[in-house]
């Protein structure tokens, strides 16, 4: 039918789609076109040779979105793979960053308990040194003490 003859007018959005009113309305008497409803146009007769392009264009269609299908999806795997080197990457950097403050505490620790051991080995002499000067002393000072005494 022709435009003149219907008129469209959106409803509001369904959620299942949209929805129209369709208003047809009588040829008006002051065109000057003939209007004549026209009936569907005949089916031609269909030959082998186009049910053979059709399938060949639907195989083509199919075979073009199987194709893109397999695009998305490797593209998918590649994206996945990224991810998962990069996490392993991740994960092997804080793996080398986690030894290596491991290694330098480890260090750290050494060099304290060598500090602490010369501290204590140097009061340890000190004292030795303070006991042998002390026993000269008194061995010095006992004759003394043994005479006067």
């Amino acid at each position: 039918m022709s435009s003149v003859y219907m008129e469209v007018k959106p409803i509001n959005k369904r959620a299942s789609g949209q929805a129209f009113e369709v208003i047809l309305k009588p040829p008006s008497p002051v065109s000057d076109v003939a209007h004549s409803i026209t009936s569907p146009p005949k089916k031609r007769d269909v030959s082998l040779e186009d049910i053979q392009k059709k399938l060949e264009a639907a195989e083509n269609r199919r075979r073009s979105q199987e194709a893109q299908v397999l695009k998305v999806l490797a593209e998918k795997r590649e994206h996945e793979r990224d991810v998962l080197l990069k996490a392993m990457e991740e994960n092997s950097n804080f793996s080398k960053m986690a030894e290596e403050k491991l290694i330098l505490k480890m260090e750290q620790n050494q060099e304290n308990r060598e500090a602490h051991r010369a501290a204590m080995m140097e009061r340890l002499l000190e004292k030795v040194s303070k006991t042998v000067r002390l026993n000269k002393l008194l061995c010095t000072c006992m004759p003394i003490l043994k005479n006067g005494g």
